[in-house]
């Protein structure tokens, strides 16, 4: 028997006594990529403990809210149908044709305040706090409370000191998301009094992808404080977009026929009490304004 048939037999009978699991390199895993490579997780604010709970066990089931549900949507269903055949928003065509200002949220009675909700840096463990209510006459909102910028000590959050005013979302028939359509103005129309500090507006609009569920566009409010009302106009052209805070380079103009919400932000890094009282908001329509977007775009192929 030749050399190379020997080194030949001795070799397979080395290999064949090796364990088959030992023979795959440890160092190689399994060729699967992780879930937050592919999907954007849901963001989970510092300090705040994870939920483990399957969807299924975040269920509550109520027999009389479910009979309270039904009605409520097949009301809300039969209003859809019926301004359908009035005109747009229930109101008739050449009116909504005409149409130059529109009063969208003003505050009323105790059941305006219903749209809204508020929040500050509590959920994340500060100490900021904030309120809102009618005025003294009930025809106004009034937020107002106390901003604290000193950090939580949980090892993370380094910045905290905000408080916010955001509407929900309007929702139709068996909870479907509709959208405000202001396609038809360019201007932000708002009647406030304030104590002088400035604030941050922010609108949400829909968008196709859901890595952009947290743009938002924001532009400033500068309140002047005093007994006086403040009449403020801001063109939809000087919005601009930012992501979790962050101006983005890629800015494009808001899209108007897909508006979701409208909040007001504070967080000037001031310490001490604040307060805003808000008469109405509203969108109109300047003819004098002409410009489409203030800020510079990318130029694309055409």
């Amino acid at each position: 028997m030749s050399l190379q048939k020997i080194t030949r037999l001795s070799s397979l009978r080395l290999l064949s006594s090796i364990p088959h699991q030992q023979l795959l390199l440890p160092s190689i895993g399994p060729l699967t990529a992780s879930s937050r490579a592919v999907i954007q997780g849901e963001y989970r604010r510092p300090g705040q403990p994870k939920e483990d709970k399957f969807p299924w066990q975040k269920i509550k089931l109520d027999f009389r809210k479910g009979l309270e549900g039904m009605k409520k949507h097949f009301t809300l269903l039969k209003t859809e149908f019926t301004d359908r055949w009035v005109g747009p928003e229930g109101k008739p065509l050449i009116e909504h044709m005409l149409e130059q200002n529109r009063v969208l949220w003003e505050f009323r009675g105790p059941e305006s305040l219903e749209q809204w909700t508020v929040s500050s840096d509590r959920e994340i463990g500060g100490q900021s706090e904030v309120y809102l209510k009618l005025g003294k006459n009930n025809r106004t909102c009034f937020l107002y409370g106390t901003l604290n910028s000193t950090p939580p000590r949980d090892g993370e959050t380094r910045y905290s000191g905000y408080c916010t005013m955001r509407s929900k979302q309007p929702l139709a028939s068996f909870d479907r998301k509709i959208h405000y359509d202001w396609s038809s103005f360019n201007t932000l129309h708002l009647r406030v009094r304030g104590d002088g500090r400035p604030w941050m507006i922010n609108i949400a609009a829909e968008t196709f992808f859901s890595h952009q569920k947290d743009d938002i566009y924001n532009y400033f409010l500068f309140t002047r404080g005093g007994p006086y009302w403040q009449d403020i106009k801001i063109p939809f052209s000087k919005f601009f977009l930012t992501h979790r805070g962050r101006i983005q380079d890629d800015q494009h103009p808001l899209w108007l026929d897909k508006i979701n919400t409208i909040g007001f932000t504070l967080g000037d890094k001031a310490d001490g009490p604040f307060q805003l009282e808000i008469d109405f908001i509203g969108v109109c329509k300047d003819y004098a304004h002409t410009e489409e977007f203030a800020y510079e775009t990318y130029k694309r192929n055409p």
